[in-house]
């Protein structure tokens, strides 16, 4: 896989701030959509990554279906633990509650993770002024085509985004970000081949924080009338701070992936994870706002009580 920089510029950041790993920027990303304006990434961690990926690829592709990317690590170790303090720190944050009906009985599902996204889907795209617009025309979109209201990405994870198309050459228009808060939050097996991702998507996938197990299996196989077919192995990787792995070709189609729960001290500090996909209609962006912003409060970091608060009015932490 492709190794190079990326060259931008900032202004100074300013002088480091208590119990952070980083220098905030003085620059930040705003946007309506944001509940509170969201710092560029420090020089410090620009000029750093620009030097990413820290190593090269691994393919892993011996098995039915499978096609990854593994780097171990991407993001160079001398930034990892203040990126993660960044992020954690300075973006929003919702745990998400919806409804689900299986069998004629509605159960409420509460996401055991704290989950943001950014990002719109390829039949439109955000003007340099923020302005949201048809993607052929140019023209503004009409009220009402989404029932949600998209959120461009923020400059901290369009850098990394653009990083990420320049090392693999695929191209992506959404943000999702992943804080596990202790082992105890999880998420289950599944797979992202939603319709509305297209065939065969490339999905990049960030770990920051604590290591977690990032368990793979096959998708049941149909049994064959000549021969049965063996089950595939299960695959385990042990994502560390700073990994990323690139699942790309049919592996969506044919593969789940899960981060179980997980006991132990390492799991307390906390994960992020930072994935970046593509969706191709407005049902992606529909979806994906539903499930990861939703309609509840915003969380933040309280570096003081070492926990997501809820944010009340007149940004006042409540506690969750």
């Amino acid at each position: 896989m492709k190794r190079g920089a990326i060259d931008f510029f900032f202004a100074p950041a300013n002088p480091p701030a208590k119990k952070t790993r980083y220098e905030p920027s003085t620059q930040t990303s705003t946007h309506a959509s944001y509940p509170f304006p969201i710092p560029h990434l420090p020089t410090t961690f620009t000029e750093t990554l620009g030097f990413a990926p820290a190593t090269d690829g691994k393919e892993i592709n011996n098995k039915p279906d499978l096609d990854l990317v593994y780097y171990q690590p991407y993001i160079p170790t001398e930034i990892q633990a203040g990126l993660f303090d960044f992020l954690r720190q300075e973006l929003p944050f919702y745990r998400v509650q919806y409804n689900i009906t299986r069998g004629g009985v509605q159960t409420q599902v509460n996401t055991p993770r704290f989950t943001t996204v950014f990002g719109v889907d390829a039949t439109s795209r955000f003007a340099e002024d923020g302005t949201l617009v048809d993607a052929k025309t140019g023209r503004k979109v009409e009220s009402g085509k989404y029932k949600c209201t998209p959120r461009p990405l923020p400059q901290c994870l369009e850098y990394l985004c653009l990083l990420t198309e320049a090392t693999t050459g695929e191209s992506f228009n959404f943000a999702l970000v992943n804080y596990y808060a202790d082992g105890q939050d999880s998420i289950s097996y599944h797979s992202d081949d939603e319709k509305f991702l297209g065939p065969n998507p490339a999905i990049a996938s960030f770990s920051l924080g604590a290591k977690r197990d990032f368990l793979m299996k096959h998708k049941p196989i149909a049994p064959s009338s000549s021969a049965p077919i063996a089950e595939p192995v299960q695959l385990k990787l042990t994502l560390g701070s700073g990994d990323m792995v690139l699942m790309r070709g049919k592996t969506q189609a044919n593969w789940l992936h899960s981060i179980p729960k997980r006991a132990g001290v390492d799991t307390r500090m906390g994960r992020i994870n930072i994935t970046f996909r593509k969706a191709m209609i407005k049902g992606g962006t529909e979806n994906y706002h539903q499930y990861n912003v939703g309609n509840g409060g915003v969380y933040r970091w309280d570096a003081t009580q070492r926990k997501m608060m809820l944010r009340g009015h007149g940004d006042s932490p409540l506690e969750d």
